[in-house]
């Protein structure tokens, strides 16, 4: 082959209770990467639908770096040549530079024929997300390479586990008219977390990994409780508290914000439930912030990372 596409699918992170640790993928959108051979390194040859904002020098794009790491790990001493085709909005918290790295490290993968097994694909895409997000947590990675419900024990060797997602469970999502920077998102956190606060954080957490076990959908909507990251953010996102109480009261088990916002997500008990849902929210998110929100309807089950056109030499 002479060159291998790739998509990999936007991802909501934390998931309320599971910060740096819960995520799950998308249907769409998402970022293609097209990986070409090259006489040596890592180069970028294009990158389209950012604007012109995103680095093009291989040591400060999140892709290239992804990539460089895969090469390193594999022995491979071919260079490649990358196109990277941004399907996501920037500083949105959907896991744009994720989607970027894992889509380029599955596109190079392939390329190659290497048939790496999917911790060596985290671990490297891992890379790119450090420069990215200041650091390398795998909420974002994980999913948008594994698909569905993830939940990353431990980023580094990857320990991801598959998480069952019961049956209709369906996500809203809407991206307003704001960036929020992932790195000032998370410099809001600080070092340290009262005691009350980790242990119902900790309770949360077990709820909804039992109720997605069970498909339980009254315990998963008490569980999307974040006692840590949003009330430390809430301020970022103006009326946040009006919409998730609009998103509850047209029927979602829960909302909250995605990733480091500010993008919301509202997770609802069927797609006629999430219809209803992502109207009330992009009303009240037009009410509060203005402008014209994006909004996403997706199943849990959403497929990861992938191949989708190769070109034979």
């Amino acid at each position: 082959m002479t060159s291998v596409t790739a998509f990999a699918p936007a991802t909501v992170s934390n998931v309320g209770c599971g910060f740096d640790v819960l995520g799950f993928a998308l249907e769409s959108p998402g970022d293609e990467v097209e990986a070409r051979f090259a006489p040596a390194g890592v180069v970028i040859e294009d990158i389209t639908g950012d604007g012109g904002r995103l680095p093009r020098e291989a040591a400060r794009n999140t892709a290239s770096v992804a990539v460089l790491a895969l090469l390193t790990k594999l022995g491979e001493r071919r260079g490649v040549a990358l196109r990277i085709r941004k399907g996501l909005p920037l500083s949105s918290g959907l896991g744009g530079s994720a989607a970027s790295a894992a889509a380029a490290v599955v596109a190079v993968d392939a390329l190659i024929g290497a048939r790496s097994s999917i911790d060596t694909l985290i671990a490297c895409a891992l890379e790119g997300e450090r420069l990215g997000a200041g650091s390398a947590h795998a909420d974002n990675i994980a999913p948008s390479i594994c698909g569905g419900f993830v939940l990353v024990r431990r980023p580094s060797p990857p320990d991801v586990l598959r998480l069952p997602v019961p049956m209709g469970l369906t996500a809203v999502v809407v991206h307003p008219d704001l960036e929020i920077e992932t790195a000032g998102a998370r410099a809001l956190l600080g070092d340290t977390v009262p005691l009350a606060d980790a242990v119902r954080q900790w309770a949360n957490m077990g709820a909804l990994v039992d109720g997605l076990h069970r498909g339980d959908f009254a315990l998963i909507g008490r569980a999307l409780e974040d006692t840590i990251a949003e009330p430390r953010r809430a301020a970022l996102i103006p009326g946040l508290a009006l919409i998730k109480r609009a998103a509850v009261g047209a029927g979602a088990l829960g909302c909250s914000i995605s990733g480091s916002g500010p993008s919301l997500f509202a997770l609802c008990a069927g797609a006629g439930v999430a219809s209803r849902v992502a109207d009330a929210m992009v009303e009240s998110v037009r009410a509060a912030i203005g402008g014209d929100p994006q909004v996403y309807v997706s199943s849990l089950e959403a497929r990861g990372a992938r191949v989708v056109s190769t070109c034979a030499s």
